[in-house]
């Protein structure tokens, strides 16, 4: 049984749960393994820890969301490689790993799937020509298996835009009726005034607690 729908602009949408061959390349896939496999360790320390992973494609949002949610002041340079950060929020410590998502970067993604709880997808909603796009990255993701029991959180950013696709449109462009293996929501959201932001948070907590 599917979750109502909710036709608010700024509203969500849920359902419950029912080797390269050059040196060069081994080499970066080395470093970046060594690197997080120190942050996730250190990290992986703290008690009741919820590792959130957030993707999406490049100028979505995501470091300006972050940045809202840690209360830090706005960035306009595009992310390479990724931004950490970490919260107490409602009695958890939330790791939120913020990812480049420029295309040559999606290329590193997978390194950072290990012992996701949760999965945090930023879309623009104002820019409609590169859903198909968004929609392809996302996909791919929900076959990963290291992301398989990751509960999946869909901000729809821009929503402050003019003309920006509703949270309606956008469930149907991203085929999230589809998803039948975890939970999922869409949030409306504006992550330049925070409107929506934390909204989509406390879904994602709940989602994330003990039944």
């Amino acid at each position: 049984m599917r979750g109502k729908r909710k036709d608010s602009r700024m509203g969500g949408q849920k359902t419950p749960s029912s080797k390269s061959s050059t040196k060069g390349r081994n080499g970066l896939g080395s470093y970046y393994e060594q690197v997080l496999a120190k942050l996730f360790n250190r990290f992986g320390r703290y008690k009741n820890h919820q590792k959130l992973l957030m993707l999406g494609l490049d100028g979505a949002g995501k470091t300006t969301l972050l940045r809202k949610v840690k209360v830090l002041e706005p960035r306009t340079q595009p992310t390479v490689g990724f931004n950490l950060e970490s919260l107490q929020y409602r009695q958890l410590t939330l790791v939120m790993w913020d990812v480049g998502g420029q295309e040559k970067i999606r290329a590193l993604w997978h390194h950072y799937f290990v012992k996701s709880h949760g999965l945090i997808f930023v879309v623009d909603s104002s820019d409609p020509g590169r859903i198909p796009e968004a929609r392809k990255e996302l996909q791919k993701l929900l076959h990963e298996p290291e992301l398989k029991e990751a509960k999946l959180l869909v901000y729809a950013n821009k929503q402050d835009v003019n003309n920006c696709l509703s949270v309606s449109d956008l469930t149907d462009m991203l085929d999230l009726s589809l998803i039948e293996d975890r939970e999922w929501y869409v949030q409306g959201c504006s992550a330049s005034t925070g409107k929506g932001v934390y909204e989509g948070l406390d879904w994602l907590v709940d989602a994330l607690k003990p039944s």
